[in-house]
């Protein structure tokens, strides 16, 4: 198995797990052909969160993925070799269940703003089944929760933290699906092993857990109120996560277990936050610096 690391500690922590290493990132073109042509597939999930979120430019972080899997893709072409990517769900059918038809009205030829840039990329690696790749677009809850978390959830709990209040929009009804991160690793593996070409796949372990629910579990834990957030105060409140904590975003997996046989068996994302392991000093540290990954 050979796995791209862009930092020294990123390296070690792969190479103390058995794992060969390349050194670089998504600008490395070259580096990126060479590897994909020599693999038996390739799953990436890498996105430069740190520019989307942190320095608020989607645009460029989706053109820089857009650029990386394009050499990658290229490399593959006629191979029938797979090429599993890792996409998102959250806002992909607002107010309703998503399924894996949705998302599919892009035109990967053409731009689109925000995340929406996300399902162009996506929808580009669909196509190349076309050119002979085994391809698939693994989509992701706005969370997969687990030790080791660093994603949406961790950053909610550093602001209640820093803020004195678990926070939600309105009523705080809107839901918002989740997966344990080891099943969805698991359902990247099987994409990789088994999936047809040019298919849409959900890791979805809860079609929906409303956000109220989340922030009295996160406010019980962390000896704060959780109450509402008035709409007008949400990017103050919340940061870049204001534009997506208001959003009813549940999402279905059911075509995905039927295709693969995938079945979730991690906990769910309440009992996950119940076990205390998401309110430690390294959660605290995510949560103050915004890291997203």
């Amino acid at each position: 198995m050979l796995a791209l690391a862009r930092s020294s500690a990123s390296a070690a922590a792969l190479a103390g797990a058995g794992v060969e290493v390349e050194r670089g990132d998504l600008d490395d073109l070259d580096t990126l052909r060479t590897a994909a042509t020599s693999c038996d597939g390739v799953i990436h999930l890498a996105f430069k969160h740190d520019v989307a979120f942190g320095a608020g430019d989607f645009a460029a972080a989706a053109a820089a993925d857009r650029r990386a899997l394009d050499a990658m893709g290229d490399a593959l072409a006629g191979s029938d070799r797979p090429l599993v990517i890792a996409s998102g769900l959250l806002g992909l059918a607002p107010g309703r269940v998503a399924t894996e038809d949705d998302g599919r009205d892009v035109d990967p030829g053409l731009d689109a703003p925000g995340p929406r840039a996300r399902l162009v990329t996506a929808e580009r690696v669909l196509r190349l089944a076309e050119r002979g790749v085994r391809s698939s677009v693994v989509r992701l809850p706005p969370d997969c929760h687990g030790e080791g978390d660093h994603g949406f959830v961790p950053r909610l709990i550093g602001i209640a933290r820093q803020r004195g209040l678990a926070g939600y929009l309105g009523h705080g009804s809107n839901r918002w699906p989740f997966v344990h991160r080891l099943d969805a690793a698991r359902l990247f593996c099987l994409a990789a092993e088994t999936a047809p070409a040019g298919s849409v796949l959900h890791a979805i372990g809860e079609e929906g857990v409303a956000i109220r629910d989340l922030a009295e579990v996160m406010g019980r834990h962390l000896g704060v109120p959780a109450g509402s957030v008035a709409d007008a105060d949400a990017s103050g409140h919340f940061g870049f996560l204001g534009a997506f904590i208001g959003l009813d975003s549940p999402a279905s997996a059911q075509r995905t277990r039927s295709l693969l046989g995938w079945e979730p068996a991690g906990v769910g994302m309440l009992e996950d936050l119940n076990k205390g392991h998401y309110f430690n000093e390294e959660t605290a540290h995510a949560g103050a610096d915004g890291d997203v990954r």
